[in-house]
């Protein structure tokens, strides 16, 4: 059997995975800057993310989880001004933006998702050491750096050269005291009408790395397994994370993961390109489980190209999917057994090649839905449980309860399922009497409202086309 191998950013590298501690894994994930709406290219690293963690618990790991959540930041605060609402009002607005949108996609909820304002404690004392090691310094108008010149490993992750770096643009330059320009800042010092915390150098706010560090060792400790998050965030957001956190005395992550991003025409997808497409209006074209599948369906260092056409297209292979599922419930009479199969593992233990697992699926879809023309009932369970087994560690498990109606959608669903089984006996009976005018009628008519007819031996059955096709 196969073990799992993942490709490591830091040594750029693919290698065996061995936790820190046997059967039990530590994760921080880079969350969300709380300003705005989420679009796909955020959700990306939720999702693909949420697979690694899956597979990990399905592989008998023992899984803590953490996501956190900037909700102090220079772009909240312009968006503050912009909608004429407090700071923390425009945090909470977008963080529950986001919380919608991973529940829609069924990405499970972290085992803790501390919020950077909550945590300011750990990032005082963090800066403290620091301090006290001489790797940080308070020139005195409340702001504090991390001295860069002093850590020898600086810059490892990136592999980029000092002298190369502009200077880093986190503070105001005109009223900077930076010993050298690409020292980052700690901590901010305070500004008119800005929200601030007292510090021994000053009140201020913290600086975006800082939060990240701190909350880290506040959850995992000075080590930790896996720290994850977008390809942008390589520099300079975790290159400056493992420098004062290295700086402090804390060995830190022992593996970076990053994905790749969502792009259109080539372009990474991101709010200020302007070409970005928000998780909401998508979901009104498609299902979260579709958006899932089409979102995951890429290795997760392979950048998605996206356009309408490619999701619709993932969309409806998704649904061969589900229906074969659906025939097979009808068949056997039962819900599948999720069953891994030995390719699906293999594939997955390949630094998660996705790809390469649905391959497998796909393989499994053709063999059950030739088990279905040849009757073959133990082919089709096979089939059955192998793909669903596949769709759980996925995310993508039609029969999970994440994808299930409330109780007021599964009333709307029997009624329409009543409504249309009452045309369906009306064409059925026009067949009969061979009058196949007034049945391909009935046919057409449902069709153009979205609902797709398909006469199988065991009589017709419907389907709904989100896109009315």
């Amino acid at each position: 059997m196969s073990s799992l191998s993942l490709y490591d950013t830091l040594t750029r590298t693919t290698s065996e995975f061995v936790p820190l501690k046997k059967g039990e894994v530590g994760i921080y994930l880079c969350g969300a800057t709380v300003q705005a709406p989420p679009h796909i290219g955020h959700v990306r690293s939720g999702v693909n993310f949420d697979i690694l963690r899956r597979w990990l618990t399905k592989s008998g790991y023992n899984v803590t989880f953490i996501r956190n959540v900037t909700d102090i930041d220079d772009k909240i605060l312009h968006k503050a001004v912009h909608e004429e609402m407090p700071w923390w009002a425009v945090a909470m607005k977008y963080e529950r933006a986001f919380s919608d949108a991973y529940a829609a996609l069924n990405v499970l909820p972290p085992t803790y998702e501390p919020r950077a304002t909550g945590h300011v404690t750990q990032m005082i004392e963090l800066m403290q050491l620091l301090i006290e090691k001489g790797a940080a310094y308070a020139p005195g108008n409340g702001d504090v750096y991390l001295e860069v010149r002093k850590l020898s490993s600086y810059l490892t992750l990136s592999r980029q050269k000092l002298d190369d770096l502009q200077p880093a643009a986190d503070v105001d330059a005109a009223s900077s005291k930076k010993k050298d320009p690409r020292d980052f800042a700690l901590w901010k010092a305070a500004k008119p009408g800005d929200p601030s915390w007292p510090t021994p150098w000053g009140p201020g706010r913290p600086g975006w790395h800082l939060e990240c560090s701190a909350m880290a060792h506040s959850y995992l400790g000075e080590a930790f397994d896996i720290h994850g998050g977008g390809l942008d965030l390589i520099f300079p957001h975790h290159e400056n994370e493992i420098a004062q956190s290295e700086a402090a005395g804390y060995s830190f992550a022992k593996r970076w993961l990053h994905n790749a991003w969502v792009t259109a025409s080539g372009e990474k997808m991101s709010k200020s390109l302007g070409n970005s497409l928000q998780v909401h209006e998508l979901l009104k074209s498609v299902r979260g489980i579709e958006l899932r599948w089409y979102l995951g369906s890429a290795h997760y260092r392979s950048m998605l190209e996206f356009s309408h056409e490619a999701l619709a297209e993932s969309a409806t292979a998704f649904r061969r999917i589900e229906g074969f599922l659906t025939r097979s419930v009808e068949i056997l009479g039962t819900q599948p057994t999720p069953v891994i199969s030995d390719a699906f593992r293999d594939a997955m233990n390949d630094d998660l090649a996705v790809p390469a697992a649905l391959a497998s699926i796909s393989e499994a879809l053709r063999a059950g839905n030739s088990a279905i023309t040849a009757g073959d009932q133990s082919v089709i369970a096979s089939s059955a449980n192998e793909i669903r087994g596949a769709l759980d560690v996925l995310g993508c498990d039609p029969f999970d309860l994440a994808f299930s109606s409330d109780t007021q959608g599964e009333d709307m669903t029997a009624a329409l399922d009543g409504v249309i089984q009452l045309a369906l006996a009306q064409r059925t009976a026009a067949r009969e009497r061979k009058d196949f005018a007034a049945s391909d009628q009935i046919r057409d008519g449902l069709a153009a409202l979205g609902i797709t007819i398909e006469d199988t031996a065991q009589g017709p059955r419907w389907s709904i086309s989100r896109d009315g096709k």
